[in-house]
């Protein structure tokens, strides 16, 4: 963890942030699967197959892939997640098709959502602005073919040692391409790297 917040802290524009994001964040096998990698494609098989897509669509991002969490500045352990992240137009796409029959009973005043529910909805929807759809935050009102319901109940199901990961919770959210999974997880590397930065300065200023 010292040795990628270093690396990070001395990346020099946005094409070194770009690589450590492609060889740290994304490349690899992640270290939950470190030394097996049969495991790792059982577990992407087997995501894959549920929602129609490629198992070479489905990446574990954050903690469990780099074997702890830059921001949280702590190690991969039980109380962490494990993080999927599916990148399928097509998957994508039909997610948006819900959305669509949803937002226009918005318009047209049929459906009942609360204020927190709302605020949560335009939440999704700014995630969705940038490729990322995140169910958590649809509302309790969300009925598109059962998709919040069956989308939990499905990775309720391979979490907590009913699956090849092991006994952590799993979750989810879908990208629209592989491009904006790097376009988001640079973004947190930037802001991170920024936090440093004035940490750093913080401490100079503090020794002096």
């Amino acid at each position: 963890m010292e040795a990628f917040l270093k690396e990070l802290a001395a990346s020099d524009g946005d094409e070194a942030l770009l690589d450590l994001c492609r060889r740290s964040s994304l490349h690899g096998t992640p270290a939950i699967f470190a030394g097996d990698e049969s495991r790792y494609y059982h577990f992407r098989k087997r995501i894959a197959q549920k929602f129609e897509i490629s198992f070479h669509e489905v990446f574990i991002t954050g903690s469990a892939k780099l074997g702890f969490s830059p921001h949280k500045r702590k190690r991969f352990d039980y109380d962490s997640d494990i993080d999927v992240a599916l990148i399928s137009k097509e998957l994508y796409e039909r997610i948006m098709s819900f959305i669509h029959d949803y937002q226009m009973q918005l318009r047209e005043n049929r459906k009942a959502v609360s204020d927190r529910e709302l605020r949560g909805y335009h939440l999704f929807l700014e995630y969705g602005a940038i490729g990322w759809m995140r169910p958590d935050l649809l509302p309790t009102s969300f009925r598109g073919h059962d998709l919040k319901r069956d989308w939990f109940d499905f990775f309720d199901s391979i979490s907590h040692g009913k699956s090849e990961v092991g006994n952590y919770k799993v979750t989810a959210g879908a990208f629209k391409s592989y491009s904006h999974l790097e376009r988001y997880t640079v973004s947190g590397l930037r802001a991170l790297k920024s936090s440093l930065q004035v940490g750093a300065l913080n401490d100079a200023a503090n020794k002096a």
